[in-house]
């Protein structure tokens, strides 16, 4: 295999840098959408005379919510902060505005620290699960109800080992020392009333997090503290000099090897080593090497590196190489594409039954939205007259289709909202 984008840690197996490389997922993938093609896949067949009805959608929504294209945002965590029409990061960062500890890099570490806990908070609520934000009234379910809850919960010092002096980040020792029903009780969980998908599994998450940081301490630690946010100073000192340039490659390095104690135990494994968001498909070989049939997809860790961008970039790092990342194979995106015929399900069993994100229905789903979503955006810039540069993948993402999947949900399906396929989940992949 060729697709290496980046350099991995020394000791790491080409093939699992190869699973765990960017270009990798398009590549599997693309084996998936090849069979599509050619309408040899068991569970799905693609119907690409649609593709003009989704793109013309996706313009739809962007012309009804921005007055240009140029102002459709990034795709990450941080408008979940907005929800309801409220900047509760500025509120937030302001209270941090002349303090001596807190300069502009401790800033960004700090953003860093609430972004990363949030986004491994934020797999699918389920359809009944609400957040209630005490200080206004808002309410919220799915990923605004998530996202407000994460961010109060991270204010409320629940991260941090030193709440009396540095409430406002995320440390291994606050992690690791969180009680099993931390999240519970943040997100005002009730099982009667008040459910939330994989509520417990979401506690535990964090708690790896925090065993994460102190395995990497090249990237996580400071001064005797291992933080998400001491990635920063990390990728600054892999920058140029002169421009700080950073390819995303190097971002993904960090998440991608930085974070891998999370992923639960009993996902795919390679070489010693667990491989997370990866899974086995059918339509590529299996010549009995134990990877040649993986499709990687890295769900999670892409949101993360995405909602990552906008606090490195105003810690004055310049990106480059972003459109290696792929668009997110998740329910909102993937209910689009079969919501408005694009994707057409083969039987009824596709539809008729939950599904884990081991079954071959998932995987096939997922890997032809990762394909599709780079097809609806190739279709969205003709109409748009923009270019990739101009608008990238990520602002399709917002303006968007994720958008779109979740407008499509709530017309057809108002009673739950949900996605037109039901999925277990355990709250660490979807």
């Amino acid at each position: 295999m060729s697709s290496l984008a980046y350099t991995a840690p020394a000791g790491t197996s080409e093939r699992v840098a190869t699973l765990r490389s960017l270009a990798c997922i398009r590549e599997r993938c693309g084996v998936i959408f090849d069979a599509a093609k050619s309408d040899k896949l068991a569970h799905f067949r693609l119907d690409l005379s649609k593709m003009d009805d989704v793109a013309t959608f996706v313009q739809g929504l962007m012309d009804r919510d921005y007055s240009s294209y140029d102002d459709v945002p990034y795709h990450s965590r941080w408008r979940h902060f907005e929800a309801g029409g409220l900047d509760r990061t500025a509120r937030l960062t302001a209270a941090w505005d002349g303090s001596k500890s807190c300069d502009e890099l401790e800033k960004a570490r700090r953003l860093v620290d609430l972004v990363v806990t949030s986004v491994l908070l934020d797999a699918g609520a389920g359809d009944v699960w609400k957040y209630t934000e005490k200080s206004t009234g808002f309410e919220a379910g799915r990923s605004e109800g998530l996202g407000v809850a994460s961010f109060h919960m991270f204010g409320a010092g629940a991260f941090s080992s030193d709440t009396g002096s540095n409430p406002h980040r995320a440390d291994s020792l606050g992690l690791k020392g969180l009680a099993d029903d931390s999240v519970r009780r943040a997100f005002q969980v009730d099982d009667g009333v008040n459910p939330l998908v994989g509520c417990d599994g979401r506690t535990q998450v964090l708690k790896r997090l925090g065993t994460a940081l102190e395995q990497h301490p090249v990237f996580f630690e400071a001064g005797g503290i291992f933080r998400p946010g001491n990635m920063v100073d990390y990728l600054l000192a892999q920058a140029s000099d002169d421009s700080k340039t950073v390819s995303i490659t190097k971002v993904w390095e960090v998440v991608m090897y930085g974070f891998e104690a999370m992923w639960p135990a009993g996902r795919t494994e390679l070489d010693g080593r667990s491989m997370g968001d990866v899974w086995e498909h059918s339509a590529l070989p299996d010549d009995g090497s134990g990877w040649s049939n993986l499709v990687p997809f890295h769900k999670l860790s892409q949101w993360m590196t995405y909602s990552l961008m906008e606090p490195l970039q105003a810690a004055g790092l310049v990106l480059t190489e972003t459109e290696l990342m792929t668009g997110l194979p998740e329910y909102r995106n993937g209910g689009l594409l079969l919501d408005m015929g694009l994707l057409e399900a083969k039987h009824p069993g596709v539809t008729g039954q939950a599904h884990g994100p081991e079954e071959e229905v998932i995987v096939e789903w997922r890997a032809l939205t990762v394909c599709l979503l780079d097809e609806v955006a190739a279709a969205l810039r003709q109409k748009l007259g923009k270019t990739e540069k101009e608008f990238p993948l990520v602002k399709m993402l917002e303006g968007g289709t994720w958008k779109a999947g979740r407008y499509m949900a709530k017309t057809l399906r108002p009673q739950t909202c949900g996605p037109p396929i039901e999925i277990v989940s355990d709250g660490t992949v979807f």
